[in-house]
């Protein structure tokens, strides 16, 4: 049953343009999404800094604590496409106060001006960048404990990030991830409420360069064959969202592999919420859940 706070919603962004629509404008999107951002509440952390990684934008958080536990390198979402570090601004602050870590917003290349691999890769040059002397560059301690987290998109991302760097992340943290460009999971059919199958494939078709890269597991790891090698792993899904069984099979599988993860199924939520704390009573518990997570395995 759709939660009474997932219904209004609904009825909120009824009439709004899907991605799939021939006349969508991705930059005019991007556009009204940041001044929305720029417009909105945002938390005081002790330190906001932008600087680049190995040539990729990032932002740097850090909290009002004596000595920063982690870090916590955080890839948004907005289906690979939408979104950037500033609509995420707001939540990453609140990522930073709740776990009283750093955290490392990364401004990866989107697609349709840059389709896959140039996302994963970017994030791969700022996981190489932090122990390569990054940590330090933030005013780290050189031995501080990496953390990934993200959500839809962006947890596809946090997940390649660590299969392509076994043992440099310490846990991993996934919202609601888009993982699957088959969309074989009967949510797709039964749970399309708020997130149109269509447009998820219209992600996909922007994201890869060519077909053959819908099969690659940098793009599909559900595929890949190192599942086993993660760390501690958080997968939340919500009850009303075509990518919940997706999400839930990647849980299935590192259990059986013998990877240490948490699946949480949000019931009444939809695909999204995790953003939106003063629309979803939920989307708080979740950020302090996640807190608590990432806490647990520095």
């Amino acid at each position: 049953m759709l939660h009474p706070q997932a219904r209004a919603a609904l009825e909120a962004a009824a009439g709004d343009q899907r991605v799939s629509d021939p006349a969508f404008d991705v930059e005019a999107e991007r556009a009204r999404d940041r001044a929305a951002a720029l417009a909105g509440p945002r938390e005081q952390v002790a330190q906001v800094r932008d600087l680049e990684a190995a040539g990729v934008p990032v932002r740097f958080y850090r909290p009002a604590v004596d000595r920063v536990p982690a870090l916590v390198v955080h890839l948004h979402g907005g289906g690979f496409v939408l979104n950037d570090v500033e609509v995420h601004d707001a939540s990453a602050r609140r990522l930073t106060n709740r776990t009283g870590m750093a955290v490392l917003s990364v401004e990866y290349r989107r697609p349709p001006e840059h389709p896959f691999p140039a996302a994963p890769d970017d994030v791969s040059a700022v996981t190489d960048w932090l122990v390569a002397g990054g940590l330090e560059e933030l005013g780290l301690d050189p031995s501080t404990p990496l953390l990934a987290h993200g959500d839809s998109a962006g947890a596809n991302l946090a997940l390649v990030a660590a299969l392509r760097h076994p043992g440099r992340f310490a846990a991993l943290a996934l919202i609601y991830p888009f993982l699957d460009p088959t969309m074989a999971g009967e949510s797709y059919r039964t749970e399309v409420q708020g997130f149109d199958p269509a447009d998820a494939r219209w992600y996909w078709d922007q994201y890869a360069a060519t077909p053959a890269d819908l099969e690659h597991p940098d793009l599909a790891p559900l595929r890949s064959d190192r599942l086993g090698t993660l760390p501690p792993t958080l997968v939340v899904t919500a009850e009303h969202d075509p990518l919940r069984d997706e999400g839930e099979l990647l849980a299935g599988r590192l259990a059986e592999l013998g990877v240490e993860v948490v699946g949480t199924r949000y019931l009444g939520m939809l695909h999204g919420f995790w953003r939106h704390p003063d629309a979803y009573h939920a989307a708080e518990p979740l950020m302090r859940q996640v807190a608590a997570f990432l806490g647990q395995h520095v």
